[in-house]
Order: structure tokens, then sequence, then C-alpha cells
């Protein structure tokens, strides 16, 4: 358990600057979205959502089960829906699936009321993050690490229209959410004014 962390100037400022936008992390399944999400929220004590569990909870059954009994398709449909509401009720930290970025419309959504940061993953950290779970529909595959590399290849190119990019590194979480305070801020202009002699 990790000590809530202490308001400051810096995350004061942040607060005012994003008034009722969200803070959306997207990003490769194994980036780090929830993990940082849940910190990130405390640290700017503002509420945290993960859209994967909103969608289970709204369909009453798992993401696996989701595309196993309706399809990928019919998951993306649900997926567009719960983010589009839960954007209605910022701020608030959003974490959001690997492919819920790649709809133009979620896109517009989050642009609309909420500020985009890719969590950016090299292949091998992520490869040895996902390895840990085994509910991953996408990499049900005789090669995970192919089907990675690939969903790489389609989806950066789309992650990059993102408001903001952090480098998503094998560190404590807490570090990572400095780093993702450090660019909201710099994004907002909420640094902190005047240096301490």
């Amino acid at each position: 358990m990790t000590a809530d962390f202490v308001q400051d100037d810096k995350t004061t400022a942040l607060r005012e600057r994003l008034g009722s936008r969200s803070i959306v992390l997207v990003g490769m399944m194994g980036a780090g979205k929830s993990s940082v999400g849940k910190r990130l929220a405390r640290r700017l004590n503002l509420p945290f959502a993960d859209a994967d569990i909103e969608i289970e909870q709204a369909a009453g059954m798992t993401i696996p089960e989701i595309f196993a009994h309706h399809g990928e398709p019919a998951f993306r449909d649900g997926e567009k829906k719960v983010i589009s509401r839960l954007l209605e009720n910022g701020p608030m930290v959003l974490a959001t699936g690997g492919g819920a970025f790649m709809s133009d419309e979620t896109q517009a959504a989050i642009a609309r009321h909420g500020i985009s940061v890719w969590l950016k993953a090299e292949l091998d950290l992520l490869l040895r993050r996902v390895r840990r779970r085994d509910d991953r529909p996408l990499l049900k595959t005789d090669d995970p690490g192919t089907t990675l590399a690939r969903l790489i290849d389609l989806r950066y190119p789309v992650y990059a229209r993102a408001t903001l990019t952090v480098v998503s590194h094998d560190v404590p979480q807490d570090v990572m959410v400095e780093a993702v305070v450090d660019a909201l801020a710099g994004h907002l202009g909420a640094e902190p004014t005047g240096e301490t002699p």
C-alpha cells in the first residue's frame, strides 16, 4: 500500500487548469494504464474509472466472454458507449482499453471532454507484462509476440494523435505517475511559478 500523495502547488494548479476535463490514458495492453491511472487519480484527488471494468459491469460478463459470445464488433460498440458516458461525468482519470482510441468517434469524444495521454511502451516491456495475465482475448493466438507486434504497427500511428505522450518504462509506478503529472502540468501551464531561492 503506497501512501497518499501530498497535494502541492503543481497538482493544485493542474486541477484548476483541468476544470471539468478528464485525463484519459490510452495505449497498448500492458502499458500500465490501470495501475498508473489509479495512482494518478489519487495524486490529483480525482475519481478513477477503468473502461474495461465498466464495460464488464454494464454487460454482466467478462471481456473474454463478450468476445466469445458476441464478437469484437459488439464489444467495440459497447466500449464506445461506455467511454462516452464516463466522459460526461468528468473530471476523472480514465484508463481505456488498448483498442478504444482506434475509434474516430471515441477520439472525438475524448477531445471534447478530456486530455488524452498515450503511455507508450516498447514491445519487450509489453510482452513481459501481458504474459502475467491470461485474460487478453486478442492475444489468444499461437504466437502472442507476433500478434502484439502487429497490433503495435497498427495502433501506434493512431495513438500518436493523443494530446500527450509519456514513455512507459520498467520503473516504480509512482515514478510513472510523476512523469504524467509533469507532462500534464507542462501542457496546461500548471508549472509552479517562481523559483525558491
